[in-house]
């Protein structure tokens, strides 16, 4: 009888061998394989570039919650929806390095800060340079996301030694326009030129399951995918229907349809970090197993994101050790 063996190359040895060319029809085509041959395919890739069996686990941390200008349509920060998040004062550098020292003992080894701002003032990068380098001082990554960004604020951020930002591209260009009014996709596009320009690592993917065909998610994941140089994180969303939002009532979406996102988002950016993001809660552990096997290793952890819920410490460590699944070093 046959054995298939996998090879466990690094990421940084197979780069040349990346594409940065995939059509639409190419992507929409892995959204009708059969299930088993596209999870064959994804694991079989990420094999190649990662360990199977370790996961980077980050941990998110709201540092200034609500009030936002914007008009996201998931998004509970937002000051134009009637959700229950008010808003509520930057929090200080000691309140900041106090979460994230909780967080390296609990086994993270990314630290992110998230603020509910269109963009920053210089003065509140200032602040965030400060939280940056404190975190730093702990061993942590650090991982910032702010809104849009001007370039001279970019290189401040990097200056003061960001390892990450993250900007979503949310979901395709056409479908935008249906989440978002205060601001353009052109915006966001922009924000990413600036953070790759500055020499910061990119952390951008998007939200699944706000009403978008398989269209739109094959596009946005062809802008993922044609980028120069592939985001070095790809956080995939699971909406979470908040009340008061304008999405609250929007059709579920079929949980394999999630899955085959990350399989697919693996196959395009094989050297990437693919991440289960919001929406874990709402998972079963059989579902974020099949993420695992389809080429996600990384995952926030902690019991908050921002403003909603994620599973607790606890519950996240049994499944580690129910799938043999250890953190990053």
């Amino acid at each position: 009888m046959n054995t298939i063996t996998f090879s466990m190359k690094p990421a940084s040895s197979e780069h040349n061998q990346l594409r940065h060319d995939w059509s639409r029809q190419e992507i929409l085509a892995f959204y009708q394989r059969p299930m088993n041959d596209l999870l064959f395919e994804a694991h079989t890739l990420h094999r190649q570039y990662f360990d199977p069996n370790t996961l980077q686990l980050s941990t998110l941390l709201s540092i200034k919650t609500g009030g936002c200008s914007e008009d996201c349509a998931y998004c509970s920060q937002s000051a134009r929806h009637k959700t229950e998040v008010a808003a509520e004062i930057q929090l200080s550098v000691n309140e900041v390095v106090s979460m994230a020292e909780k967080a390296k003992e609990n086994g993270a080894s990314r630290f992110c800060m998230g603020a509910a701002w269109r963009a920053p003032r210089d003065q509140d990068v200032e602040k965030v340079i400060e939280m940056i380098r404190a975190i730093k001082n702990l061993g942590l990554e650090t991982c910032a996301t702010l809104g849009m960004l001007t370039l001279e604020q970019a290189k401040q951020l990097k200056k003061s030694g960001l390892d990450y930002y993250n900007h979503n591209l949310d979901t395709s260009a056409a479908y935008y326009k249906t989440i978002v009014s205060t601001h353009d996709y052109e915006d966001r596009i922009r924000t990413l030129t600036y953070v790759r320009e500055a020499g910061i690592h990119l952390c951008c993917g998007g939200i699944i399951g706000m009403g978008e065909s398989a269209a739109d998610r094959a596009e946005m994941l062809q802008t993922l995918a044609n980028m120069p140089k592939h985001p070095e994180s790809v956080p995939i969303n699971l909406l979470i229907q908040i009340e008061g939002t304008p999405l609250e009532v929007v059709e579920p979406l079929d949980p394999f349809e999630f899955v085959r996102t990350i399989a697919i988002a693996r196959i395009l950016m094989p050297a990437s970090y693919v991440r289960l993001s919001a929406g874990r809660d709402q998972m079963s552990d059989e579902m974020q197993a099949l993420c695992f096997f389809a080429g996600a290793n990384s995952l926030f952890y902690g019991e908050k994101l921002l403003t909603t819920d994620n599973p607790d410490s606890v519950c996240d460590r049994a499944l580690f050790q129910r799938l043999g699944l250890k953190p990053r070093a």
